[in-house]
């Protein structure tokens, strides 16, 4: 049986890996995962346990310092690394994906690079540490695989050369999401504005969004006044800014700040009107100590796009980065990032005119592209590619 190592760092996490779990009886896959890891591990997979330089840091803020001065690197991992036929990370410049690239040099196995990042950032907005691992990984890539067309243009801009792209969507478990053929409809509205609690997410657009609905800034069509729920899944350093921006704008009760395990999402898509994804480009060009660039950030691909999709949750974005690729041919509503008052309007117009939780139909071509089936048949597709040039 051919041999995966999936090596992605500290960001192992259950909604992105799905996919290899239903890889071909011919593929035998396993993942790296360090005691430092941020999320919890998907099902389905064999875990390699190895040993990190950050697994020795502190957690928290004194832990991103150090490791931004000092670096990152497996302090172990050597037989599943010299066990591998093809080794699997991803991006240009992280940590992990340079130790496998330097790897490789010694090693018999392929590389691929999953990239998600969609702007050529080269070296002049790198840091230092950047610098060198995006060199290692460039020289010693055999596949790229960017999740979008606008991703695949980046690295076009970083010097790959054509024929290492192949650009392959991620997956997600459309049954798991699929809403459910009978139950309760809800009796409200609720709007749901997952990810991370950081200000590139946009949720603060959001609450000012329900604010403008619930003062009547925004009406419906027929001059009635809308009072949704928003629901903000996630956590991060800005859930305290957002809890305050709440209470300013007189709709704390209204609003819910909190994270939910993966496997409770599609229960929250379930009993929603919408979900708002309102991400916003972070370029400001500052740097924090230690030369670390603060800013340099859109919309990657928005995985909770894929979910809503297959849940016919009614889908209101920004045109941040590559969220309009993703959403090409979907009839979801788009808006400017930052245009708060555009995404109380495009409620107003298109969820909240409807009967609370009304689900909505999309393309059956595209929930089947960003399926974990379909993104599996696109791996083994690639891997059976590299092990026949081997």
């Amino acid at each position: 049986m051919a041999r995966i190592l999936i090596v992605r760092g500290q960001l192992v996490n259950p909604w992105e890996l799905p996919p290899w779990a239903l890889l071909p009886e011919r593929f035998d896959v396993a993942y790296l995962v360090a005691r430092s890891n941020r999320f919890a591990q998907p099902e389905g997979l064999r875990a390699v346990k190895v040993r990190s330089l950050r697994d020795l840091m502190p957690r928290g803020p004194l832990g991103e310092i150090a490791a931004g001065v000092l670096g990152d690197r497996y302090l172990s991992g050597d037989r599943a690394f010299a066990a591998a036929d093809i080794v699997h990370s991803a991006e240009l410049s992280f940590w992990f994906a340079a130790d496998a690239a330097r790897r490789r040099r010694a090693g018999t196995f392929k590389l691929v690079q999953t990239v998600w990042e969609t702007l050529p950032h080269i070296d002049a907005y790198r840091n230092r540490h950047a610098k060198r691992n995006r060199a290692v990984v460039l020289a010693q890539t055999d596949l790229f695989l960017p999740t979008t067309q606008r991703a695949a243009n980046a690295l076009r801009l970083e010097g790959v050369e054509a024929e290492r792209i192949v650009i392959c969507p991620p997956g997600i478990d459309v049954a798991r999401f699929t809403p459910p053929t009978s139950g309760t409809a809800p009796r409200a509205h609720t709007i749901l504005s997952p990810g991370r609690l950081v200000w590139e997410k946009g949720h603060h657009d959001v609450i000012r969004a329900v604010a403008a609905l619930h003062r009547g800034l925004v009406t419906l069509r027929d001059g009635r006044v809308a009072k949704p729920r928003l629901e903000i899944i996630g956590s991060g350093p800005e859930e305290g800014r957002l809890r305050e921006h709440a209470r300013e704008l007189e709709i704390a009760d209204h609003v819910q700040i909190a994270s939910l395990p993966y496997a409770e999402m599609p229960g929250a898509f379930a009993q929603a009107s919408a979900m708002v994804l309102a991400s916003l480009p972070s370029a400001s060009a500052a740097y924090h100590l230690f030369d670390i660039p603060h800013a340099f950030w859109e919309e990657q691909f928005g995985m909770v796009l894929a979910e809503a999709i297959a849940a016919r949750l009614a889908i209101v974005a920004s045109t941040s980065g590559a969220i309009p690729e993703v959403l090409n041919g979907s009839g979801a509503q788009l808006f400017a990032p930052g245009d708060w008052m555009g995404i109380a309007r495009a409620l107003a117009d298109g969820p909240l005119a409807r009967p609370p939780g009304e689900r909505v139909s999309y393309p059956s071509e595209l929930v089947e592209r960003y399926s974990t089936a379909a993104a599996a048949e696109r791996l083994a597709a690639i891997y059976d590619r590299l092990l026949e040039s081997r």
